[in-house]
């Protein structure tokens, strides 16, 4: 990186801190004055921010502005992926914008910013605009987009892994695109702690995908993390269960001994039952605190003032706090369960002290053996400065449909040269003519089977003197619609369960499951719920119609969003689990669970998978050791039982975990082999994904993104059920007159890879074909009591089950852990 020499205003501002300016920060300013935008890639706590800022900071002081006024107009853009942390970063930002006495005037732009705000914003705006992926989105729909960011020179881009591999990363893209296209001059800057391939993010944020353009700056290394794994003080490790009240006690001590913890769960539900579980243990009525994102705007304020202020001694909190402000006095950070992924892990860590030179202290809490290992696992990547590895995939044609609507808003544009600046994103530079045509297709009138209607007809086309083609709106109103209606995050829906009145109507309700749940469901299904065995008649609207079932449930029912667990961590089990001379580091009754397993059957280890047979109550069970996650277990399970029932094997149920998928019978599984060949992905998940509601859920969200469906008029929101009919409609008549629909594409591929993880179930089979060892056995084997514990708990909220399932699986584990076999199982 050249020299560069940092403004002695800046340099005073530091010293008289007591600090010293950190080379990555000068780095940032060194590659700004090279005119290269830049990735940063530095630990919580290095000053990330304030790097991000320090050209812009340095451009307005005296120094470098010489006898020149300060700049009018926007200087800077800040995206972050929260608009929470946009205000934290105002704060921190105005410090030393009013310290170093810099004419800087810095504001925020959100959803939540009042109307005559942004519309002086637009008229007047500041020299630092702060802001997220949509509404950043927003402005550039504007006619006076153009002369707005004319003069924008730089625009950074904070926590940039949260978002730049899902569809608001692909909005920003094309954003970004935009910017350049107006503002040839602007520099991109992007930061983040936990990127494991910083190359992939320079590919991503580069224009044209050229990283040459990005230099990488990567911050000084700070104190390493210290962090340990709660266990049992007078128990053994559980096994099963994920809420780990066990440790309630001992945790309630630990918030004793420290100044300020913030405790991490994986859901909601966990967060509510871990906070009611510390305030029935608080005895010394300590203030403690709970933040999620089901919690009103007006508490999670309230919460984080508190903290702000260090009024808490607790916290317990979710991924709502995963990309935290900065709270300075925390000393201990929680993670109750499985991290599920060692970025994620540090990400979490980084909350305790945010400072560089002091090791932040965190603390795993396992809810079950598996999960043991797994922070065992996470505990020694974060040693070892070991990242998840993050998935690219091309950018969405629903989010391509909306940004083409956005820019028709701004003013009529050039076919040509709106492809050109599209493709310049390196999520839309697979966009060839015949895709951009099926998109403006869509855009102008719905496609060809809705073009008849007059509401689908949103831009049109003309020919210019030259022959080029120019698009404009069909109606200036269609704007203000669009601004009303664009964004990405499209909230998930709760659907009533009733049971099924006769004439296709809902008689008395049940209860509500998520419709991530209810999508994957098909007439004729049976599932767990509200203790019973339910059939599904039918789904219509916002409701599931159900009868009481003689059958046993074949489908777990399951509330809440789990977060996948990482290939890499994943792979970091497997290996724990054949390195038998490293067992020795663990509990005893790790060790000789594991001991037992590989006396009785065999170890899962890695690039295998292990699949196990056995007898249990009356019902014959075959367990898969896939390690790829619950969500593509679950849809795992939905696929093998659909064979089992095709080639007469009578399936009675499954259940997943993020380590295996169980699933019994009536008779007993002899070769797994044919259930797991590759052509299922064909056959019958084609057949599942759409005789379920997956597609339609898929192609609901789509539709919304992509604009073909409305969820805001003037003074009056659609209401799910209300969206939901309209989209389902349209559905239909797509499926039927034009199965190619643009919007159909893209339902599908959220269908297969959002909703069900097919890519590492295609990895999985197609390892089976080379990998697949089957072992027979006469019992439940060791390794499977932490998966078949969970049989028929799976409609009992997580915590509240606990209990039950550890007595369930004291008994089971009795006949596991039994060693007086004389001989070992075939396949060993």
């Amino acid at each position: 990186m050249p020299q560069t020499i940092v403004p002695p205003e800046i340099e005073s501002w530091f010293s008289g801190r007591g600090w010293r300016i950190r080379r990555h920060q000068t780095d940032m300013l060194a590659a700004s004055d090279a005119g290269k935008h830049a990735m940063l890639v530095a630990d919580t706590g290095a000053g990330k921010t304030l790097a991000g800022f320090l050209p812009t900071l340095a451009a307005f002081t005296p120094t470098r502005l010489g006898d020149d006024a300060a700049p009018d107009g926007l200087h800077t853009i800040y995206v972050s992926p929260l608009k929470a942390l946009a205000h934290d970063v105002q704060r921190n930002l105005v410090t030393p914008v009013e310290e170093m006495g810099l004419p800087i005037r810095i504001e925020t732009r959100s959803g939540d910013t009042p109307s005559d705000r942004k519309k002086r914003q637009r008229a007047k705006p500041p020299h630092i605009l702060l802001t997220t992926p949509e509404s950043l989105s927003l402005l550039l729909s504007y006619p006076d987009s153009l002369e707005l960011f004319q003069g924008l020179k730089r625009i950074v881009i904070d926590e940039v892994h949260a978002f730049a591999t899902g569809k608001r990363g692909d909005l920003l893209a094309l954003a970004l695109s935009r910017l350049q296209g107006i503002a040839p001059d602007m520099q991109r800057a992007a930061l983040s702690a936990t990127v494991a391939r910083p190359d992939a993010f320079r590919d991503w944020l580069a224009p044209h995908g050229d990283l040459d353009q990005v230099a990488l700056v990567e911050g000084e290394v700070g104190a390493p993390a210290e962090v340990e794994i709660l266990l049992p003080t007078e128990e053994r490790v559980p096994w099963g269960g994920h809420a780990a009240t066990w440790s309630i006690l001992q945790l309630y001590e630990q918030i004793r001994a420290n100044k300020t913890a913030l405790i991490f769960t994986n859901t909601r539900f966990l967060a509510e039952y871990i906070f009611q579980n510390l305030w029935d243990a608080n005895e010394d009525n300590l203030p403690i605190g709970i933040h999620h994102g089901s919690l009103s705007k007006e508490a999670r304020r309230k919460v984080e003032g508190a903290m702000a202020r260090g009024e808490l001694r607790a916290l317990v909190a979710t991924a709502s706090l995963d990309l935290g402000v900065d709270w300075g006095d925390i000393d201990l950070v929680v993670q109750m369960g499985a991290p599920k992924g060692s970025s994620r892990l540090l990400q979490r860590i980084g909350r305790a002290n945010h400072r560089l030179d002091q090791p932040s202290r965190a603390l795993l809490v396992p809810g079950n053996r598996f999960e043991f290992l797994e922070a065992t696992a996470a505990q020694e990547a974060v040693d070892e400065g070991q990242r998840d590895g993050e998935e690219f995939r091309p950018g969405g044609l629903d989010v391509l449909a909306q940004h083409v609507m956005a820019c028709a808003c701004a003013g009529p544009f050039e076919e040509a040269a709106l492809l050109a600046e599209v493709r310049s994103s390196l999520a839309y530079a697979w966009v060839d003519e015949a895709a951009w045509q099926r998109v403006l297709s869509f855009v102008e009138n719905g496609g060809y089977a809705l073009k008849a209607y007059d509401k689908f007809k949103r831009i049109t086309r003309e020919k210019n003197v030259d022959g080029r083609a120019t698009w404009r709106l069909t109606h200036p109103e269609l704007a203000a619609r669009h601004r009303m209606n664009a964004g990405i995050i499209i909230d998930s829906e709760m659907l009533e369960v009733r049971i099924n009145a006769g004439g296709g109507r809902g008689g008395r309700s049940l209860g509500r499951v998520e419709e991530r749940f209810a999508a994957t469901l098909s007439p004729g299904d049976t599932f767990a719920f509200a203790g019973m065995s339910l059939e599904v008649v039918k789904l219509q609207d916002m409701e599931v119609l159900v009868r009481a079932s003689k059958k046993s449930a074949m489908i777990p029912s399951y509330g809440g969003a789990r977060m996948p667990l990482t290939t890499h961590l994943a792979e970091r089990v497997r290996a724990m689990l054949v390195d038998r001379a490293g067992w020795n580091r663990f509990p005893d009754d790790v060790r000789e669970w594991l001991e037992v397993q590989d006396w009785r059957s065999r170890m899962p280890g890695p690039g295998e998978l292990l699949v196990e047979s056995f007898p249990h109550a009356k019902r014959e069970y075959t367990v898969y050791y896939t390690f790829e996650g619950w969500n593509a277990n679950q849809s795992l399970g939905m696929l093998i039982t659909r064979r089992m029932e095709d080639r007469g094997l009578q399936p009675m149920g499954f259940v997943a975990n993020d380590y295996s998928l169980a699933v019994w019978g009536l008779k007993p599984v002899t070769d797994p082999v044919p259930l797991l060949s590759p052509d299922i992905l064909k056959d019958e998940f084609v057949e599942w994904v759409q005789n379920s509601h997956l597609l339609r859920r898929a192609f609901r969200e789509v539709a919304v993104i992509g604009g073909l469906v409305e969820r805001q008029h003037p003074g009056k929101r659609k209401s799910g059920k209300q969206v939901t009919f309209s989209t389902d409609l349209i559905y239909d008549v797509l499926r039927k007159y034009e199965p190619d629909h643009v919007l159909l594409e893209a339902a599908w591929a959220d269908a297969k890879e959002r909703m069900t993880d097919v890519g590492r179930l295609a990895d999985l089979l197609n390892r089976s074909e080379r990998e697949l060892v089957h072992v027979e056995l006469e019992r439940v084997s060791p390794l499977a009591v932490p998966v078949m514990v969970m049989i028929g708990r799976e409609a009992t909220p997580q915590g509240a089950a606990d209990d039950e399932l550890l007595l369930e699986a004291e008994s089971l584990a009795g006949q596991a852990m039994r060693v007086d076999d004389t001989m070992r199982p075939e396949g060993d």
